[in-house]
């Protein structure tokens, strides 16, 4: 028999609430809740009339060196954007800002793919190499996220990738 589609949970009973997206990154637009995959959160927005759609997470584990410094939060996301053609796109908010022309890494299935960042954002700097990066994170149990802020803090943010395909998979269906 075909398997039930999962189905969002009430945010009483899962096991943690909807991560609500940043309005910077929905452009000022309400996002809508599509469904909660473990800690991933599949969302669409329209900034702009154009649609959004988004898988977002918050990292399971957020360590600075020195330890302990004060930061905004962060987040992984995945967009996906009809309107521009862009399918997948990987970005982060690392929760501070960089120095012009920093760069980042994320490490995922024994792999580095190196990043570059403007403001407190964060990109996969060879675009062609975003499939297989999807698709090891879709594979993996966590992902690594590593930058250095304007101010010389280091950050190691480790995001569990538990729901990322199936958050993925719900965005893609409504983002065609």
């Amino acid at each position: 028999p075909p398997k039930p589609k999962p189905q969002p949970r009430p945010a009483a009973t899962a096991p943690s609430a909807p991560v609500q997206p940043p309005a910077a990154m929905t452009g000022g637009a309400q996002p809508q809740l599509l469904g909660q995959y473990g800690g991933w959160g599949a969302y669409t927005a329209s900034p702009g009339g154009r649609k959004v759609c988004f898988a977002l997470a918050k990292p399971s584990r957020a360590d600075t060196e020195p330890p302990n410094r004060p930061r905004d939060p962060t987040f992984l996301f995945v967009s996906s954007r009809p309107a521009e053609r862009v399918k997948d796109e990987i970005s982060v908010i690392f929760g501070y800002g960089f120095k012009p022309n920093a760069d980042a890494s994320l490490e995922v299935g024994g792999a580095t793919f190196a990043m570059y960042t403007q403001a407190d954002g964060g990109w996969i700097k060879n675009a062609a190499e975003e499939p297989r990066l999807i698709e090891s994170l879709r594979r993996a149990g966590d992902a690594t996220i590593k930058g250095v802020s304007a101010r010389g803090t280091g950050s190691i943010d480790v995001y569990a990738l538990k729901g990322l395909a199936q958050a993925l998979d719900r965005i893609a269906q409504e983002c065609r």
